[in-house]
């Protein structure tokens, strides 16, 4: 497929995902600019899916007339699938069981029946090298891989029976100290993965599960390489496509360089912008541009807000939030330490935003942190 075709197919799945008629006239208008033939190709392939109904919009069915795809009982190369655990866009993970040589529960991860194109599978197997890359107590490992007998790859990691780090600290009532100590170590794990070459784009609180172990506060893991950037190698020999001006991440959690459209200018700094904001939610409670503001934004809006806005630091969100009758569970409640707990905060270093590093740069790149 030639380059022109690729951008086509971007374009127009792209498009046919928009509900609203003026977000779909927006992003078509965006996009193809003065490019006429690229809009009237896309126009044409959107008039022709809108005649063709429901029918290509059915889910693949077994020959039973059952939804095909893999069911708990199913066995596939040496594991037993029990139950569905995690379900994304393009894959499915269950907790299996592996037969031999030794019997022990894990995570397996497989595409999703009928979504098998060439861009996810190259995805797929990026995210699966990426892991196989890691050694760290702090990241999920890659144990074992495979092809299922209709031609869809899996593979086979960890089971990470843990919840995401900020509703760990809630349940557990935290203190700012024990918070601080998990998110060392998240850092120590996400460095680990800078050191083998791998950016991982989207970390958040539900790709960053803590495992309670007696006798510690809690082992953080981080998970979910699916839109991992690989510096100086290949993770694949299969090519990645990233879809024409497609944002890739968390708005939340995602940095102003992550929300141009290009996204060439990505590198580890970005994922220190999201840890930036994964520390910030974990000492406040809410992430620096609230997340009721970015779903109720449209696309434009988001990424100028990504860019743009100057959130307020942790110690003035935190005075707010607590002045506020919103019955937020904010993180010193509960905890021996509450009566100084505002000014524990106001001696957190605050995020200060370096200059920019390249020609024509962005305003904010990298959240770096000084003492105050």
């Amino acid at each position: 497929m030639s380059e022109r075709e690729d951008q086509l197919e971007a374009v127009f799945t792209e498009a046919r995902t928009m509900a609203s008629p003026e977000e779909r006239e927006c992003f078509l208008a965006a996009v193809c600019g003065a490019d006429a033939d690229l809009r009237r190709q896309v126009d044409s392939l959107l008039l022709a899916d809108a005649q063709a109904g429901d029918f290509l919009r059915q889910n693949v069915l077994a020959p039973n007339g059952s939804p095909a795809g893999e069911r708990p009982g199913d066995v596939i190369g040496r594991y037993k699938l029990l139950q569905q655990i995690g379900e994304g866009g393009f894959g499915v993970v269950f907790m299996a069981e592996q037969q031999e040589p030794v019997r022990r529960l894990v995570a397996l991860k497989i595409i999703k029946a009928g979504m098998d194109t060439r861009e996810v599978i190259a995805r797929f197997e990026a995210e699966r090298q990426a892991l196989a890359l890691m050694d760290h107590p702090n990241i999920a490992r890659v144990l074992d891989g495979g092809v299922t007998a209709a031609g869809r790859p899996y593979f086979v990691m960890d089971l990470v029976k843990g919840i995401p780090i900020t509703e760990f600290c809630e349940r557990h009532r935290l203190s700012i100290e024990a918070r601080l100590r998990l998110f060392m170590q998240v850092c120590a794990g996400v460095q680990h993965a800078h050191q083998k070459g791998v950016i991982h784009r989207d970390l958040k609180p539900n790709n960053v599960l803590v495992i309670h172990e007696p006798g510690l506060s809690g082992v953080p893991k981080v998970i979910d390489f699916g839109i991992a950037k690989a510096i100086g190698q290949r993770l694949t020999d299969k090519t990645l496509f990233t879809r024409f001006e497609q944002l890739l991440g968390t708005p939340a959690y995602m940095s102003p360089e992550q929300a141009e459209w290009s996204g060439v200018d990505v590198d580890t700094r970005s994922d220190l912008y999201s840890l930036g904001v994964l520390l910030y939610e974990l000492l406040t409670g809410t992430t620096p541009l609230e997340k009721e503001t970015l779903a109720r934004a449209a696309l434009d809006e988001v990424r100028r807000l990504i860019r743009e806005a100057e959130p307020p630091k942790p110690s003035t969100r935190l005075t707010a939030l607590m002045s506020a009758d919103t019955g937020r569970r904010l993180p010193h409640r509960g905890s021996p330490h509450a009566p100084v707990a505002a000014e524990v905060m106001r001696r957190i270093p605050e995020p200060r935003m370096a200059p920019p590093p390249y020609v024509g740069g962005y305003s904010k790149c990298a959240a770096t942190w000084t003492g105050s």
